[in-house]
């Protein structure tokens, strides 16, 4: 019967595809590897993809370069890999901002969950809420009995309108019904400045870049956004020993374009894993006020699902939004 022949060649036809798809896997990575960043040099999401590019081209025997492609929030480098080849052939390194902007712009680009095949976690560190040392409020409990007392006379800086910082307090004043004002600088580094200076009175800011102001007396340091107390700094008190069930950790996170092999992937997560395990690597982490993390990919893409979630209901409820 014909349509017989028709399907047997078919299945010889798709026999030497099938082997060839297979063989490219196997010789994965067939020419260089590019790791998106989409932020500026020297961010700590840069300072990340670089560490890992480097060990993965002694692994992998070829080179793997960052490409820094900062703007629009980090939209516009998120972009350039969702649209990239699914050969594992272009990565993303991505702060969490990535579960934070769907809800932030009305016409993003990308769904976080759709597009693009998680690979691995790659770290986790707390936010630092801190004060100038001339603000009346030495706890957390100190400072959230003032700021219902004087409702909208607090100010706190943070590094710009929707990043991380700047959820860590939203996140703040939805569960404590506080009311602080957000002051919004271009980037950390500017927003210590003025809190060091007093033009704020708070200011939340990444641990690691805060903390340098706090132990030089700069800054007083109030709470970390982590669950726990963290092992950078014991002595200062979790924001959830006060408000129970808070937990704001940024993190950095390894991903590939959807529609990427499995094998790759799995290759991929496989060789970052071993290397987020090596003592070195995880001194280097702690030294930066962060955590190694390295879990499977489908254990890093519920964390990117529920995060999606959680950040919608907190911009909701905010009424935040950037066109």
């Amino acid at each position: 019967m014909p349509w017989v022949i028709y399907a047997k060649a078919c299945v010889l036809c798709a026999v030497p595809l099938l082997a060839a798809a297979q063989s490219n896997e196997a010789l994965y990575p067939a020419r260089p590897i590019r790791i998106v960043v989409p932020q500026s040099p020297g961010a700590s999401t840069d300072l990340t993809a670089r560490l890992i590019a480097a060990r993965l081209t002694e692994i992998f025997k070829q080179t793997v370069v960052v490409d820094n492609r900062p703007g629009a929030g980090t939209i516009s480098g998120t972009e350039i890999v969702m649209r990239a080849a699914p050969d594992g052939h272009t990565l993303l390194v991505v702060a969490s901002s990535l579960t934070i902007n769907p809800s932030l712009y009305t016409k993003l680009p990308y769904d976080p969950v759709r597009d693009f095949t998680p690979v691995t976690q790659l770290s986790k560190f707390p936010n630092l809420i801190a004060a100038n040392p001339s603000f009346a409020a030495k706890t957390l409990n100190d400072l959230i009995a003032l700021a219902k007392a004087k409702p909208g006379t607090i100010n706190y800086a943070s590094a710009g309108t929707g990043t991380g910082t700047h959820m860590s307090a939203e996140l703040l004043r939805q569960m404590t019904g506080i009311d602080i004002v957000q002051i919004p600088y271009k980037g950390g580094g500017p927003a210590a400045i003025a809190a060091i200076g007093g033009q704020t009175q708070l200011i939340i800011g990444t641990t690691v870049g805060l903390l340098p102001h706090v132990r030089s007396g700069k800054l007083r340091a109030v709470a970390v956004t982590s669950a726990k107390r963290a092992a950078i700094a014991p002595e200062i008190p979790a924001v959830a020993e006060s408000v129970p069930g808070y937990e704001h950790e940024p993190w950095n996170g390894l991903l590939a374009p959807a529609k990427v092999p499995l094998s790759i992937a799995a290759r991929l997560n496989t060789e970052v894993v071993r290397i987020l395990g090596t003592a070195d690597v995880r001194k280097i982490f702690a030294n930066e006020g962060a955590e190694a993390v390295g879990n499977a990919p489908d254990a890093f893409a519920a964390i990117v699902k529920s995060e999606t979630a959680k950040w919608a209901k907190v911009i909701k409820t905010a009424g935040i939004r950037i066109e």
